[in-house]
């Protein structure tokens, strides 16, 4: 009997002892109440209680806590259901007033959310709700941080997790972006193709002026050789006319002086004018040719008019002294030496130098100047040689002097020979 009132004693102060010693962990609190009334809040630690007065009323977790609730169901201002799903995280900070001011703080929390965000969402259109995120969010935490500070409860933040539109809608706005992204793609390809249509022209207005360029230096080189061209050319017939002239004169001296050295008499004139005939009837213009009656009545007044009577009664030429030519005249041959110079005028030469200089030069731009080429002095005028102006006083047509009066009126010839 003694060994179990021992045991009921050993039992009695266990139990007391237990009931008398709380231990909260940390981040955690305790509401106690003592025979049903509110005692304390136990802070993490070791506490101590009344046995079988004081008991713990619950428990409260201190630490930030994460609540996520389900979708709900959201009219926008433009008449569009969307669901939203919110993440709420909340700490609570007085114990008691989570314990004592609201029966389940959780499912207020929720409720509380679901109706302030049906508010807030219910003024914007659906646009403005899928872009205005922070808008949301600040004025769902300033709302409920507001009504759950009596609960003891501090709302830290509140963010929407997804807002979903109805599939309909969602197909419209696909279907928008899309037409977006086309659009944005064609504005993209036409600046593509803008820009390079512009550097194509800028390309092809390099090409022609570069190419204008090349053709007025062509150009220029092109008129300079045809000039120099015409120059020589003109200095070649100049100088083969004069010599072809002066071998005519140099020819005619010598017939005419070998004519007067032989002293002709009229059978040689009329067998030389007989074989003149056949070359002067040898053009295409003579069919016939009509030999004068009168030709012997012709040498003979020539004969009269330019001879003398010799003892056999014939007239020969008898020359004048002063006629017969004592030599060969002598050539003003520094007077032409000029015309014979095949060598480049020093003016043209640079010139020339200077138009090639142009055309090797880069051009910078399109805009770039090209230097205007210098113009060549112009050739001096050379004067004529007197040699020349003498030998064309010599081509003039010099009259016969008048005959004689022993021959009746007679005409001329339009060589000169006299006539009946």
């Amino acid at each position: 009997m003694t060994l179990v009132v021992v045991i009921v004693v050993v039992l009695f102060v266990l139990t007391v002892v237990v009931k008398s010693i709380l231990v909260i962990p940390q981040a955690q609190s305790a509401v106690i109440e003592r025979l049903g009334r509110f005692r304390n809040v136990a802070e993490p630690g070791l506490n101590f209680l009344v046995p079988f007065f004081d008991r713990v009323r619950a428990r409260i977790d201190l630490r930030e806590q994460v609540v996520s609730f389900p979708p709900q169901p959201v009219i926008t201002r433009d008449n569009l259901t969307v669901s939203i799903d919110t993440v709420i995280y909340f700490q609570v900070t007085d114990s008691r007033a989570a314990v004592y001011e609201i029966s389940n703080y959780i499912i207020a929390v929720e409720q509380l959310t679901t109706t302030t965000l049906r508010n807030v969402v219910g003024g914007m259109s659906l646009e403005e709700t899928l872009t205005s995120r922070d808008q949301i969010n600040s004025q769902l935490r300033g709302v409920l941080d507001d009504e759950t500070g009596r609960w003891g409860i501090r709302v830290a933040r509140v963010e929407l997790k997804a807002i979903d539109p109805p599939p309909s809608i969602q197909d419209s706005m696909e279907k928008q972006m899309r037409a977006d992204r086309e659009k944005r793609a064609v504005i993209l390809n036409a600046e593509g193709q803008r820009e390079a249509a512009i550097k194509t022209a800028e390309g092809q207005k390099q090409s022609q002026i570069l190419a204008a360029e090349g053709a007025k230096q062509a150009t220029i080189m092109a008129a300079e050789a045809d000039r120099q061209s015409r120059i020589l050319k003109a200095q070649g017939e100049r100088a083969a006319r004069y010599l072809q002239a002066q071998g005519q004169a140099k020819a005619i001296e010598k017939v005419f002086a070998a004519i007067k050295a032989g002293r002709p008499t009229p059978e040689v004139l009329a067998y030389q004018y007989l074989q003149t005939l056949p070359q002067m009837a040898q053009g295409d213009a003579n069919k016939v040719w009509m030999i004068p009656s009168d030709f012997g009545k012709a040498l003979e007044g020539f004969a009269r008019q330019l001879g003398v009577k010799g003892d056999d009664g014939v007239f020969r030429y008898e020359p004048a002294a002063a006629d017969v030519p004592d030599g060969r005249p002598e050539d003003d041959d520094d007077s032409i030496a000029g015309w014979f110079d095949t060598s480049t005028d020093p003016r043209i030469a640079e010139a020339v130098r200077a138009a090639e200089a142009v055309a090797r030069r880069e051009v910078g731009g399109p805009l770039a100047s090209v230097p205007p080429m210098p113009e060549p002095a112009p050739e001096p005028v050379r004067p004529v040689p007197a040699q020349l102006a003498e030998d064309t006083e010599r081509t003039q047509v010099i009259a016969p002097p008048p005959r004689p009066g022993g021959d009746e009126g007679g005409t001329e010839l339009s060589d000169g020979r006299p006539q009946g």
